[in-house]
């Protein structure tokens, strides 16, 4: 159904002109809540409506482009755009949350010639006055626009320059230096004005506090001075080990030690506009560049602390059906030790790169006053990811462009892990040492749900997916072994819950099977992803059938033989 075609938009109600050909449909009042905003608007919708031009409706009104909107109602996402607004259960007065990805955001670091330093976040399309009031907006001591100079690697920039120029190479941090202006100062004398340049006073700065950045004693260099100690913040991390047999590996030690580098040398971790949960970019101990992700338990989508004002869970279920609000950091670290290299099942001890390359990955504790605390400083539990370099994700371009291989790879880890969240945006790009690009799996938090409701890839209609799996590919599809991965994650600390390891033994073994008889990536992942909301999946169908051919109470075994028997079955239909 087409935008144009559907009555929504803000109060007054009386005011809106029905389409003529939606005369008897149901119409509902809904309200749209931005998150950060506090505020509610009203907007009238058809139960008809899809949920794309839902969102097409909030662009026209709001100006918030479609990609970047994620819609929440009812604890769950309304992540099919070609579903119906009644399918998801959106009834008459419900509150719709939307959550807004802000991709233009750019961090500043500021160091005033005082040894103070904070951190700002503006948009690129700002300039640097707009900067410096923010300063002033701060009262760090330089209140009075006027008395600032802005300098950035030595240069002095005008008020007019606009921060998307300053960037160089989408740099992850602008680092600016802001002292007290010379001021020319005129006064009359007879008929004529004399002339005076002001200085900066002496005590601008205060010698025993700095050093440069290159820590030769005090002073500057590049118009840049650091204080000596970062500031007293409690900052404190650590990896979370619950296994005395575990090894850590040097990947995962060097990960988690520039990551405290970079906190003990003061700067701060930068809340990331993606996503709608809190994610953190850590950075180097220059401050130069992230080198890992923190995502923390209790900030996830519907968790207590979430950032994003997404109302707390009621049942404790997450966003994607079958999964638990306070385990996303758990499954980002599954997927990452499940995700095996080529030569064999790799420990979490050892640094091989996986088949799919899921970035290293690690459960920690840490402290800080940078996360979300809205009821006082706490440690946080969450996972830490290393940051990997790319040049932005596959929504950022079309699919065609992309190596059969490296979407296949991608395809093998979200079929056997039964991914309820793939799509275009967490899968980023980045480079190969011979220049080829590769694509890098990221944001697995509701992999390995309780039930296969929610699985969605969106690879699932590039053109990649129908080509066929290599011989190698195969061949690692045939070393899977879901009792040794189940065995594997208690080792590490989590012990999977029964419908959670089912979910595991079936997804491989559909893996498997399918690989065998030479489906493609197309074939198998749509049996396990459902055609609409309220169609069940063939693999859902299989799963039923085999409940209900056995006795309550039945073994997990035997469960397993029947979902054994009727996939077998269903597939030989398929490949006739």
């Amino acid at each position: 159904m087409s935008s144009a075609g559907v009555a929504i938009c803000p109060f007054p109600i009386e005011n809106n002109a029905l389409s003529p050909g939606n005369i008897h449909d149901q119409h509902i009042v809904i309200y749209v809540a931005v998150s950060g905003s506090g505020s509610l608007t009203p907007m009238r919708v058809l139960e008809s409506d899809s949920i794309e031009s839902l969102k097409l409706r909030i662009q026209n009104h709001k100006g918030f482009v479609v990609k970047n909107q994620k819609l929440v109602c009812g604890g769950r996402e309304l992540a099919r755009s070609d579903s119906l607004v009644r399918e998801y259960g959106v009834t008459d007065g419900n509150v719709m949350h939307l959550v807004l990805k802000l991709s233009d955001l750019q961090v500043i670091s500021v160091r005033t010639c005082c040894g103070k330093e904070f951190t700002v976040h503006v948009e690129r399309s700002r300039d640097v006055g707009y900067v410096k009031r923010q300063i002033a907006n701060k009262k760090r001591g330089l209140v009075d626009l006027d008395d600032q100079e802005v300098v950035c690697n030595g240069e002095c920039l005008e008020d007019q320059r606009l921060i998307t120029d300053i960037c160089k190479n989408k740099d992850a941090v602008i680092h600016l230096f802001v002292r007290k202006s010379s001021k020319i100062r005129a006064k009359p004398v007879e008929r004529n004005y004399e002339l005076s340049i002001v200085a900066p006073q002496s005590n601008d700065r205060r010698d025993d506090d700095v050093q440069t950045e290159s820590g030769r004693g005090t002073g500057t260099e590049n118009g840049v001075v650091l204080p000596i100690k970062p500031p007293d913040r409690g900052i404190w991390l650590e990896p979370m080990v619950v296994n005395p047999k575990i090894e850590v590996s040097l990947v995962l030690e060097d990960l988690v030690k520039s990551t405290i580098a970079g906190l003990d040398r003061g700067n701060y971790p930068v809340r990331s506009s993606e996503g709608m949960g809190g994610a953190y970019f850590m950075l180097d101990a220059l401050g130069e560049r992230y080198v890992s992700v923190f995502k923390p338990l209790d900030e996830e989508p519907m968790a207590v602390n979430n950032p994003q004002g997404l109302p707390f869970t009621v049942d404790g279920e997450g966003l994607k059906k079958g999964t638990r609000v306070g385990q996303g950091g758990l499954r980002e670290v599954a997927a990452y030790i499940l995700d095996h290299p080529k030569t064999g099942r790799r420990f979490i001890s050892g640094n091989d790169k996986g088949f799919s390359g899921v970035p290293p990955t690690t459960m920690v504790k840490c402290l800080h006053d940078g996360f979300n605390h809205p009821e006082g400083l706490s440690v946080k539990i969450g996972s830490l990811q290393m940051f990997m370099e790319n040049y932005g994700s596959c929504e950022d371009m079309g699919p065609n462009a992309f190596p059969v291989e490296e979407v296949h790879k991608i395809s093998v880890l979200d079929i056997r892990m039964a991914n309820a969240d793939r799509h275009a945006g967490n899968i980023l790009l980045s480079k190969g040492e011979d220049g080829r690009t590769v694509l890098i799996p990221i944001d697995h938090g509701y992999c390995l749900p309780e039930t296969f409701e929610d699985c969605t890839f969106d690879w699932l209609y590039w053109p990649q997916a129908r080509k066929p799996y290599d011989a190698e590919t195969i061949e690692y599809i045939k070393s899977l072994d879901a009792e040794e991965d189940i065995a594997l994650l208690k080792f590490y600390g989590w012990d999977l819950p029964l419908e959670c390891a089912r979910t595991l033994r079936i997804s491989t073994m559909l893996l498997k099977k399918g690989a065998e008889r030479g489906l493609t990536p197309f074939a198998i992942g749509s049996i396990m992803c459902r055609e609409t909301l309220k169609k069940e999946s063939v693999i859902e169908e299989i799963v039923q059938e085999a409940l209900d051919s056995v006795l309550p109470g039945t073994s997990e075994s035997v469960l397993l033989e029947s979902v054994s028997d009727i996939m077998d079955r269903r597939l030989d239909e398929i490949t006739k």
